[in-house]
């Protein structure tokens, strides 16, 4: 029986696993330049855009450092609201995953295990800088990947052809 649990155990020793070792705020700056006149109540909802991106570092064989980069403003100038920019970020350890997966787990996974703390962060500052909370909708990682993978693709393209 003893062999067997062994067997059992040396077969797992190789499952692919994702973990996450550490998540932090990285950067972080919230802005409300036109207080106390942008906490009146407004007729109109004001405009808010908001920029998503995805930066990832190897620190080792087997562990990655991720940014989640959100940056977001409402009105528009010289009329701002707020605005914000926040780097929230992770490392990650990865084991036992095809090199050729590795990628593609840390530029969508990766982050979308770290989004729904980056959005709470946003929301809780945006509520207590004076403003209702800004709930950030969910984010299509894989999409983004996909976008950022075919903007790659062309420019490689273009500098082929120059």
């Amino acid at each position: 029986m003893t062999d067997e649990n062994n067997g059992a155990q040396n077969s797992e020793v190789n499952v692919p696993t994702l973990n996450a070792i550490a998540q932090y705020i990285k950067d972080f700056s919230f802005e409300n330049p036109n207080a106390p006149a942008s906490l009146a109540p407004r007729s109109e909802t004001p405009n808010i855009g908001i920029s998503i991106n995805v930066n990832a570092r190897k620190m080792s064989e087997t562990d990655f450092e991720i940014d989640l980069v959100l940056n977001g403003k409402s009105g528009d100038a010289p009329n701002v609201l707020f605005n914000f920019e926040l780097v929230y970020s992770g490392i990650f350890r990865i084991m036992h995953v095809p090199a050729d997966a590795i990628q593609a787990i840390v530029m969508i996974e990766c982050p979308r295990l770290l989004f729904p703390f980056a959005r709470q962060i946003v929301a809780d500052t945006v509520r207590n800088g004076g403003f209702p909370p800004l709930f950030i909708d969910p984010i299509d990682f894989a999409a983004l990947y996909r976008q950022r993978l075919a903007q790659v693709q062309a420019q490689g393209e273009t500098a082929g052809n120059a």
